[in-house]
């Protein structure tokens, strides 16, 4: 069986319990090693054979693949991420299947999700945002899909790959319809253990990664869910009914109780500092 796994964004403990399981059995890994935690292979038996990727062409991998296929033995593709986005997954599973060789897909903790972790970040915030979009600032996008166009939208943005087009991104950000102000932000090597979050605007971006010598494997996210700002959840409102609770109190009560306990906090506050 050949197994593609999302190695996660790029701490050692961020692979799925599957995906280490996986690795643990495998008897041949090709993993990406531009962007895998090469740390992660200590998982594999000693009589792993391991394959490098990153120096090989597709046609490459697929022989291995197959070789191994056909000699019965557990094989694990491993990709950065999630592979569903930008692992270029899609031409090897089209090529198995043409050979009739199974397969199976184990997903992974993309590195938007470590990269919204290093930031104490919630794409969606009630008033602010409710959409992300996923997107990339380079030459192969098709126009429809371009960065400029989904800016209009106004929606939390993370941008892939872009990290060497900064300039050319913020003039297609403010063309699109984004402020030079709005906030964002560039995270280098999420959850690695040489991680930067560097937080600036718009405008900025080019500057700030100019700056901190940050010149690739990085994820730009760009939106106001960054300033801090955002409406009280219905999700656990006191006022508000759902499926599972009815509401306990009136937005009159709840705005009391909130003003008297901001005094409670002044008064505490004001005692510790006397």
């Amino acid at each position: 069986m050949i197994t593609f796994v999302g190695a996660g964004p790029g701490a050692e403990d961020l692979i799925t319990v599957r995906g280490q399981r996986l690795l643990k059995e495998a008897d041949i890994v090709i993993y990406a090693g531009s962007l895998v935690n090469p740390g992660l292979l200590k998982l594999c038996k000693e009589e792993c054979e391991i394959y490098n990727s990153a120096k090989m062409t597709l046609e490459e991998v697929l022989e291995v693949m197959v070789k191994g296929y056909g000699d019965g033995k557990e094989i694990e593709r491993l990709h950065t991420g999630d592979p569903c986005l930008y692992g270029a997954i899609r031409e090897q599973m089209d090529e198995l299947k043409k050979l009739e060789i199974p397969y199976e897909d184990c997903p992974g903790v993309s590195s938007f999700c470590g990269a919204a972790a290093a930031l104490e970040a919630e794409y969606t915030l009630p008033g602010i945002s409710q959409s992300v979009v996923i997107t990339r600032m380079a030459g192969r996008t098709p126009e429809k899909e371009s960065v400029r166009s989904f800016a209009a939208h106004q929606a939390t943005m993370v941008l892939f790959l872009s990290t060497g087009l900064l300039k050319e991104l913020s003039a297609e950000l403010i063309e699109g319809g984004y402020s030079e102000d709005t906030p964002a932000a560039i995270v280098y090597k999420a959850t690695w253990p040489e991680q930067k979050v560097l937080r600036c605007t718009v405008g900025t971006l080019e500057q700030t990664a100019r700056e901190a010598d940050v010149t690739k494997t990085a994820l730009i996210v760009v939106g106001e869910v960054l300033d801090g700002t955002y409406e009280r959840s219905k999700l656990y409102d006191p006022t508000f009914t759902t499926e599972f609770r009815q509401a306990s109190c009136s937005k009159k009560e709840l705005g009391q109780t909130g003003e008297n306990q901001s005094t409670e906090m002044r008064q505490e506050a004001e005692e510790q500092n006397r």
